[in-house]
């Protein structure tokens, strides 16, 4: 098994920033285990012969969250699939950000705009288990997977799943709002793993990247109630060009950093 897994690693360190992790995910998934279990004792298991094959999948940087069926988000796993952004650790910023924001109060209402396979919504349900929200997103595929999502937790009678066109039609107050926008510039490069596989639309926003932020930020007025927030994540680049956007909408804005020290999520209120 040790030996599998290091010459699994090994070759995927030609594709991967964390070789090892992946080979560990890839062979839990073949043998039906947690990777927990796995690596507790990992002499208790022989190498599966579907192991082979998912490492080919995964040298061919075919995500590994797609590979496996699911991605673990906060403290929830979204199950996820080919046409969905795959959620990510420092997403997770943003829910950091609203707990630390309410504190020992609970948002009673929550809207996640994008809402993908349901990353930030079910996310913040999973904290606070008398909210309820709405989520939206474009896609039909993503609104579908969502819903699968939301049951798969038991929260489908809580959170509401729809297509929408950002904040289009949508009517508040709401006292958390959520948004993970595509903000990647049209012209960067990325690596294959992201854009050979994830969905275009859910990544890239035009020449600045700025050009979602745009469209949402004016309309956020209206749908957040007093005292609550709007929480977008943005590039980390994008801090002072996003809080000029916002600002000019209303907002005070301020920074959340995630843990590798970078801007990550813009923290939006009313003065």
């Amino acid at each position: 098994m040790q030996k599998a897994l290091r010459d699994a690693a090994r070759r995927l360190a030609d594709v991967s920033e964390t070789p090892r992790l992946d080979a560990e995910l890839l062979m839990a998934h073949a043998l039906g285990v947690e990777r927990q279990a796995l690596l507790l004792d990992p002499s208790r298991f022989a190498v599966p012969e579907g192991f082979a094959a998912l490492v080919e999948r995964r040298m061919r940087r075919e995500p590994v969250a797609y590979i496996v069926g699911h991605r673990d988000f906060w403290t929830i796993r979204l199950a996820v699939a080919p046409g969905l952004l795959i959620p990510r650790p420092d997403s997770e910023t943003l829910i950091e950000a609203a707990v630390a924001y309410f504190g020992a109060d609970a948002p009673r209402r929550i809207l996640d705009l994008g809402s993908g396979p349901g990353t930030l919504l079910l996310a913040a349900l999973a904290e606070w288990p008398e909210a309820t929200g709405v989520g939206i997103d474009e896609s039909a595929t993503a609104v579908d997977w969502a819903v699968r999502n939301a049951a798969d937790l038991a929260m489908d009678e809580r959170a509401r799943f729809r297509l929408g066109d950002w904040t289009s039609g949508l009517e508040g107050p709401f006292d958390l709002i959520l948004c993970n926008p595509p903000y990647i510039a049209d012209s960067e490069a990325l690596m294959p793993d992201v854009v050979d596989h994830e969905p275009a639309g859910a990544l890239f926003a035009g020449a600045d990247g700025l050009d979602d932020y745009r469209r949402i930020l004016p309309d956020l007025p209206r749908l957040l109630a007093p005292g609550g927030a709007a929480i977008l994540e943005i590039g980390h680049r994008q801090l002072i060009l996003v809080s000029e956007l916002a600002e000019a909408a209303g907002f005070t804005a301020r920074s959340r950093r995630d843990l590798g020290g970078r801007d990550r999520a813009v923290v939006l209120t009313r003065p």
